[in-house]
């Protein structure tokens, strides 16, 4: 398919009734919005629960579920029956007018104010719908039964942190901790309640999920995901397969054009060699999940399936595999599974990846990253930058991603020869004259989205920030701190047809596509 679209976290996206971050019945608000674009997809940041005090999407605590801070609780009808937000206490209301209007997203708020509204929504459910066993209790049945192959150990685990907060799953009880299977069974009894509690609001989720992407399928919007490399340490994943990861050593990667020293990631590295012989079961899983979710999905940090970057406590770093054919063959191994899935699927090739690894997928047929700032020709005089229309077609054409700062402050920042060259590439392509010493303009920005819209690649995404010229970033690597992931945007994603500047770009986009066709 030619993908057409935006890119942008979920949690960034809350309508005039969500309860202080994107919702996932938020998603038809911007699916209609990007049909008024003359564009055809939206692509999400992963989606997938995060652990307490986490707001990395990269980070999550289960690479099945979907996180219930997205759930709409004002969409529960368990929630609506008892009388909805009048159930909440006097300090949870005051929590939800707090959450709903700050500027940036308080995921430890939110998640603590949506904790007590579920509990509301799933004590009604137990009463009304599952005890007198109804039809929705049957549904809600069979989703457990279906899902039963990743749902299991995740709400066991989610309740066992819950049962033994503040820790990582080693300093839970020794035998629960290894999985003893005697352990394990009496964890099930002791914490039923509570595993049904979780079990509960994925279906909630999953609900609602599909509900959502229905509505985009009538829109015409494609839905694309991310694959993270890998899980927390403190997930369900790495205490239900505990042999097939090694929390010793964290993943990172070397020193690249994000970061001069590199970056370590406090994630678990892969026994590759155990993940060998389970024929990459889980990545499997993983895969198959994404397909269910989603029409095609991105698999992060691509280079980390071919070959992983990882680091000891005494400072060493190594890669596994550590030779290339095996290498290859690794990659190779797991892109096919991916591909297996039925979804789409395309790669971040980003940072410091071995040709090899590029050749590789583009004989799989995976499109990889050709980002606007970093394509140049760099063995000709100048360097002079590539022009997206002589992009390779199976690729994804971007001006950034959510690692990168937006065009408007790259361009502020940029060499005087970064300058001139693009401004040689607006002369070549007939954009124009371009000052090199100019200001950053609206001109500009309009000049480099009709540049990117003339890609010759199969998909074209572009950060939301570049289609309006803003600044804010979604995260900056090799930093932590409230800065990153809480970035939202600045209106109701529901009143966006109404306001002029957010019609000005849709209209703006539409034109564009048009001239291009």
């Amino acid at each position: 398919m030619t993908f057409r679209g935006i890119t942008l976290p979920l949690s960034a996206m809350p309508s005039s009734t969500s309860w202080g971050i994107g919702e996932i019945p938020d998603l038809p608000h911007m699916g209609d919005w990007i049909n008024a674009a003359g564009m055809n997809g939206l692509m999400l940041l992963p989606v997938g629960t995060m652990g307490a005090g986490e707001s990395s999407p990269y980070s999550a605590c289960s690479a099945m579920a979907i996180d219930p801070i997205y759930v709409s609780v004002s969409a529960m009808e368990d929630f609506d029956h008892v009388g909805g937000d009048g159930r909440l206490s006097p300090e949870m209301q005051r929590l939800r007018d707090e959450v709903k209007a700050s500027p940036r997203v308080q995921f430890q708020a939110v998640r603590t104010l949506k904790q007590a509204a579920f509990e509301i929504a799933c004590e009604r459910f137990v009463r009304d719908e599952w005890e007198p066993r109804t039809e929705r209790a049957s549904q809600c049945a069979a989703f457990v039964a279906r899902e039963r192959w990743w749902l299991q150990e995740y709400a066991l685990f989610m309740a066992c942190a819950r049962e033994w907060p503040g820790g990582s799953w080693q300093e839970w009880p020794e035998a629960v901790a290894r999985r003893d299977s005697g352990a394990l069974a009496e964890a099930r009894g002791h914490f039923a309640d509570r595993i049904f509690f979780e079990q509960y609001v994925q279906w909630i989720a999953e609900g609602q999920w599909h509900q959502a992407r229905e509505r985009l399928r009538e829109q015409g919007v494609a839905l694309y995901g991310d694959l993270p490399f890998v899980v927390n340490a403190q997930s369900a994943d790495v205490w239900s397969r505990q042999d097939e990861f090694a929390p010793e050593v964290s993943v990172g990667v070397p020193p690249d054009s994000f970061s001069a020293t590199g970056q370590d990631w406090g994630l678990p590295m892969y026994r590759w060699d155990v993940v060998y012989r389970s024929e990459f079961a889980w990545l499997r899983h993983r895969a198959h999940r994404m397909a269910a979710l989603y029409d095609g999905f991105r698999a992060d940090h691509l280079v980390g399936f071919y070959r992983t970057y990882g680091k000891v406590a005494n400072g060493d770093t190594f890669f596994s595999p550590s030779d290339e054919h095996t290498q290859q063959w690794q990659g190779e191994q797991i892109m096919r599974v991916f591909l297996e899935s039925g979804a789409d699927v395309v790669a971040e090739d980003l940072g410091t990846v071995p040709t090899f690894v590029r050749e590789s997928i583009a004989r799989l047929g995976i499109g990889g990253y050709k980002v606007l700032r970093w394509e140049r020709m760099w063995d000709q005089p100048g360097q002079p930058f590539t022009a997206p229309a002589d992009y390779p077609g199976r690729s994804v054409a971007t001006t950034g991603t959510h690692d990168t700062e937006p065009v408007a402050e790259w361009w502020d920042t940029a060499e005087q020869t970064e300058r001139i060259a693009l401004a040689e590439l607006f002369s070549r392509v007939g954009l124009g004259d371009l000052d090199p010493a100019s200001p950053w303009s609206d001109a500009l920005r309009d000049g480099l989205l009709r540049l990117m819209c003339s890609a010759s690649s199969d998909h074209l995404i572009l950060p939301i920030q570049d289609v309006f010229g803003w600044r804010d970033r979604i995260n900056i690597p090799a930093t932590v701190g409230d800065h990153n992931w809480t970035w939202r945007l600045p209106y109701a994603v529901d009143g966006w047809r109404g306001l002029d500047a957010v019609t000005e770009r849709a209209g703006f986009l539409q034109s564009v596509f048009k001239l291009a066709q």
